[in-house]
């Protein structure tokens, strides 16, 4: 689906409202790094660009709406139970800090395309109670990595000091590993390519593979039978290997049959031949190794450095992005920051031209992604600045919202959804579930019949609003208790 949404815009206000007003199915990647719960308050200095960016990261059920409770009971039964598990094991703090992210991770699942990944950002506060969060929201066999990145070098102040956070990922598993190819750390070279010829070092490969085999791989060949030891011939036919072997030393290489490739490595000088009684090996040279894959454990990546640091807080290095959105994305592709902060994000997805989108709850992001942005790449005039919610083009033409009373009437069987008491129809009054200036729809799912007299307590919050009120005065049951 195309984004409703111009490239290089930043939203100042609740990324909850205004992710509600993107088309579904319309950004590539998302990262997002929010309040952790980390107990603490955090402010920019005095004299830094970001000067007055601060914001208290102590969760109280006073910090959120707690309509988003009744929202979550009600539309997410598993997520619901994570987060009462939470009160359970944690305490109200994380309890409500859970509610907060669960309501806008939500949202951010229905804009993310089928093909897209979400990274999120977090440290060990939460993020064990968040990875189940994740599961609930975007399903646990989406799951794609739990990535520990070393921010910080040891503490001597305390044992078993935090020197880590984590970074969670979901959905599509990036693909683009060719692009994030670390070098070979010195010391396994050294280990490793112990060997040289005139083409340069080499380490020993294998050239046979587990089990036997009934077909040509489980024939002898030059004299040594691979079925003897219980294994069969296993020789690099496709991969990046194999094509460079094609392109550089043996055109026509990936077309042979087994032993034809065996032979023709042979005759190149790709096997190594040892003493009587062992198997022989192929030459994998070091020249060939574009380097090695990132695991889950990144400690190449610095925090930011002095150069970089505009003072935010909490800013994360620029090559941390780099890496998460070149691995994950081509350029073109939509990149989200719904936590922009001091858009480090949105700096790393201009450089490598993708495009971008980041809401923050401060205006200071909007200035600060002017100015790094043309500080930093020469952009001057060409960062857009919303403040309203914007309107989705997703659902098409969509009639009256008015013309659906008598089939929410039907589908409600006369009952009002709010207080849940059977009225006659002239008694009803079409609604938004979640208000239009909240980022709700004139779609048929976000209308309902309530009566007049839930509308009129409803007045211009939320469905979840009402349900609340509703069950404070017990006109409807309250939730599951918490345990």
């Amino acid at each position: 689906m195309e984004a409703n949404f111009t490239n290089r815009t930043v939203w100042t206000g609740d990324n909850l409202d205004i992710l509600r007003g993107f088309n579904s199915g319309c950004v590539d990647l998302i990262y997002l790094d929010p309040p952790f719960n980390s107990n603490r308050d955090y402010a920019a200095p005095i004299g830094s660009r970001a000067a007055g960016a601060a914001f208290k990261d102590t969760w109280t059920l006073d910090d959120v709406d707690l309509a988003w409770h009744g929202e979550i009971a009600d539309r997410h039964s598993s997520l619901y139970g994570v987060i009462a598990a939470s009160h359970s094991a944690h305490g109200q703090s994380m309890m409500s800090y859970l509610i907060m992210m669960a309501v806008r991770l939500l949202e951010l699942k229905r804009v993310l395309k089928p093909t897209g990944t979400i990274f999120l950002h977090c440290d060990p506060t939460a993020n064990a109670y968040l990875r189940t969060v994740m599961d609930a929201v975007f399903l646990s066999k989406h799951f794609v990595a739990d990535i520990t990145w070393k921010r910080t070098s040891a503490h001597n102040d305390r044992l078993f000091a935090s020197v880590c956070d984590s970074i969670l990922c979901y959905g599509a598993p990036p693909r683009y590993g060719a692009a994030v190819r670390v070098p070979l750390d010195p010391e396994y070279v050294k280990r490793y390519y112990r060997h040289e010829d005139e083409r340069g070092r080499y380490r020993h490969g294998d050239l046979t593979g587990p089990k036997t085999s009934a077909g040509e791989s489980g024939e002898p060949w030059n004299g040594v039978d691979p079925t003897k030891i219980g294994r069969c011939w296993s020789v690099p036919r496709s991969g990046v290997y194999a094509r460079w072997i094609e392109e550089n030393i043996i055109p026509g290489y990936c077309g042979l049959g087994i032993h034809d490739r065996l032979d023709a490595l042979d005759a190149a000088d790709m096997i190594h031949w040892p003493d009587r009684g062992y198997m022989p090996s192929l030459k994998r040279y070091l020249r060939e190794n574009q380097g090695q894959l990132p695991s889950n454990v990144w400690t190449d990546i610095k925090p930011a450095s002095r150069k970089e640091r505009v003072g935010y807080p909490t800013q994360k290095p620029l090559k941390l992005l780099e890496r998460i959105i070149k691995a994950s994305t081509r350029p073109g592709d939509v990149v989200l920051d719904p936590f922009c902060g001091c858009a480090t994000t949105l700096e790393a997805a201009e450089k490598l031209n993708r495009q971008w989108v980041g809401i923050d709850l401060s205006s200071l992001a909007v200035k600060l992604v002017d100015q790094r942005l043309r500080k930093n790449l020469g952009l001057f005039g060409q960062i857009i600045a919303r403040t309203d919610i914007p309107h989705r083009t997703d659902l098409g033409e969509l009639p009256n919202y008015r013309t659906h009373k008598h089939t929410l009437f039907g589908k409600q069987e006369g009952l009002c959804n709010g207080c849940w008491q059977g009225f006659q129809f002239r008694n009803f009054t079409i609604d938004h579930i979640v208000p239009r200036s909240k980022g709700g729809t004139d779609h048929f799912e976000n209308l309902q019949l309530l009566c007049h007299a839930c509308n009129s307590k409803k007045g211009i919050g939320s469905h979840a609003d009402l349900l609340a009120r509703l069950r404070e005065e017990k006109v409807i049951p309250d939730l599951e208790p918490i345990p």
